[in-house]
């Protein structure tokens, strides 16, 4: 028998775990209902990912669901906000039991680990397309923006740089490397929400890396109205990017390269050593690989020479 709308929702969206006592009225009615705490700001991201243009059709339904979620933690991640709730949209060729049941697992395994309550979403038939609207707190006034970055601050990466983009070039055949750790980066990215916690207080500004370091560190310094420059030997690669560097000379697949989901963020010298004891001592891993300018524009210092980086990554519409 075909699985209907409602029936689809309750057997595959209602069995979770974390209920939060904020939540006044989740899944199940017209709206949501939720209560935000005096003091608290509410930090509010939506993405959509849409087969075929941000995954491909045979990837594995339970690192789908893994990334849909995670995606979305890493911009609550990025604004130093502790993420509570999620909205999810389903837009599905075929209501599969199989396929829905596995996608539920990655969400929910993901949701319980960092206590993210699904209050709510809609499903629909036609073109695989999945919404997720993702909603957390943060302390009155004490969210990371783009807009903090000051010349002298110094740029952090966390985690390594340039692994989901190798990944993505060996899911579509255009490199002989292999590297199962490349392909579980873009498949299953971990969102960095524990790090960007720990950043209040101490970071001027933060973003995630989605589009690419070079995109997505030009959003700070553009909304900044600063300069930066990145010091390529201090760029955490790992050693199958290294690898794909030597076999192919494309030193900018790292710089560009989409869907690594760490943090960049900059921090004002006085909060240097504070900041690396926290993130040493809670073994979360870290770079420091720049420092912002007040000449506006991205450099990056390599083989004793500085070079002008694009700060265009990838864009929807672009060739329209």
């Amino acid at each position: 028998m075909a699985l209907g709308e409602f029936e689809l929702i309750r057997r595959f969206f209602t069995d979770q775990t974390v209920k939060h006592p904020s939540t006044i009225l989740g899944v199940g009615d017209d709206c949501a209902l939720l209560r935000v705490e005096e003091g608290e700001d509410l930090a509010v991201t939506a993405d959509t990912l849409v087969e075929g243009v941000h995954f491909l059709s045979d990837v594995d339904p339970e690192s789908l669901g893994h990334k849909v979620l995670a995606v979305n933690l890493s911009d609550l991640a990025a604004m130093g906000a502790k993420p509570k709730w999620v909205v999810l949209a389903l837009t599905l060729p075929h209501a599969d039991a199989a396929w829905l049941q596995s996608f539920a697992k990655g969400f929910f395994a993901l949701a319980e680990r960092y206590g993210v309550e699904l209050i709510g979403g809609d499903t629909t038939r036609g073109p695989l397309t999945i919404t997720v609207q993702a909603l957390g707190l943060t302390p009155r006034d004490s969210a990371l923006r783009r807009s903090g970055a000051r010349p002298g601050d110094l740029i952090y990466l966390t985690g390594e740089l340039g692994a989901a983009g190798l990944g993505l070039k060996m899911r579509q055949g255009r490199t002989g490397i292999e590297d199962q750790t490349a392909i579980a980066h873009l498949e299953r990215p971990e969102p960095r929400v524990d790090i960007g916690l720990k950043l209040r207080g101490l970071a001027n500004s933060g973003i995630d890396v989605s589009d690419g370091l070079a995109a997505d560190l030009g959003h700070i310094l553009e909304a900044s109205g600063v300069g930066a420059t990145l010091a390529w030997e201090r760029l955490p690669l790992p050693d199958g990017v290294r690898r794909y560097i030597e076999e192919t000379g494309d030193w900018r697949m790292p710089l560009s390269a989409g869907d690594d989901y760490e943090l960049c963020f900059t921090v004002p010298p006085g909060n240097r050593e504070k900041l690396e004891r926290c993130l040493t001592t809670g073994g979360f891993p870290f770079a420091l690989i720049g420092q912002i300018e007040p000449q506006t524009g991205l450099r990056l210092f390599k083989d004793g020479r500085s070079i002008e980086l694009s700060q265009d990554g990838y864009q929807h519409f672009s060739s329209d």
